[in-house]
């Protein structure tokens, strides 16, 4: 299916906008924690060993976090255009 013009110049608006909602919803958020890049270590010899299962779940749930907000964006962006359409 080939886009039109108009299709064409919406979609960097649109990725803007969404980009602006997910800014705005990041800013919100009090407790907002980034994942942990440090990867676990495997020997017990380490004064602080990380255990793999931990370190996994919890980058799991910032990143599902992470996820939730960008779809919150999308669907929030998706519910401006539908209101402009229905307003034309």
């Amino acid at each position: 299916m080939e886009k039109t013009s108009l299709q064409i110049n919406k979609d960097p608006i649109r990725r803007q906008r969404q980009h602006e909602l997910l800014i705005a919803l990041i800013n919100q958020q009090d407790d907002l924690e980034l994942m942990d890049s440090e990867t676990p270590r495997f020997d017990s010899k380490g004064s602080n060993a990380t255990d793999p299962a931990q370190w996994l779940d919890r980058n799991r749930r910032v990143l599902a976090k992470y996820q939730s907000l960008v779809n919150s964006s999308i669907t929030l962006d998706a519910m401006l255009d539908s209101e402009v359409l229905q307003s034309e």
